[in-house]
């Protein structure tokens, strides 16, 4: 047998996965609002690995002054750290160079200019829209006996300080911005 990955189908039978680019930037993101759990919480933090509550997909970004953009994925961790996420193809090639950047220029803003209020608006939002509850979500997160207003706070004091992760998700990270 060689080292690919397989899968058991109903009738038994095996049937080996082959490793494809996405057809698009879309796709990828789709899977990563639907299964957060593909952001590895255990390669950030191996003794306490991170779970993901998805704030919003396109998230927009803004400054006192201009419109800085839409971050593809806004997500939070069970500490309330703000992980802000860029997907893009491996053929595209600002995947090189300019993706640091955009996403530098994301997190400067989101520190300096986004409201923690904002944050949980678009999230309640989002699950608005998916007919899902928000607290239910939250708790799933953080714990049944945990406090939400604590976590909120500890949002704002993470943004507050400038505490957030950046992550670049791709089918390929090129060595360049390894």
């Amino acid at each position: 047998m060689s080292g690919g990955i397989f899968v058991i189908r109903d009738d038994g039978e095996f049937v080996e996965l082959v490793e494809e680019p996405y057809a698009s930037e879309d796709l990828l993101q789709g899977y990563l609002a639907n299964y957060p759990n593909l952001l590895a919480g255990d390669q950030i933090d191996a003794a306490h690995p991170r779970r993901w509550l998805l704030v919003s997909r396109e998230f927009h970004v803004s400054s006192d002054e201009s419109d800085v953009g839409w971050l593809d994925h806004l997500f939070l961790d069970q500490d309330g750290i703000p992980t802000l996420i860029e997907v893009k193809r491996s053929t595209d090639t600002r995947i090189r160079r300019e993706v640091v950047g955009q996403l530098l220029d994301y997190a400067a803003n989101a520190v300096l200019h986004l409201p923690v209020e904002i944050i949980r608006s678009r999230f309640e939002m989002r699950c608005e829209r998916e007919g899902r509850s928000a607290d239910y979500e939250l708790l799933g997160l953080l714990g049944v006996d945990s406090e939400p207003e604590a976590f909120w706070t500890q949002v704002q004091d993470n943004l507050r300080v400038g505490r957030v992760r950046m992550v670049f998700v791709a089918d390929v990270i090129p060595v360049e911005l390894r």
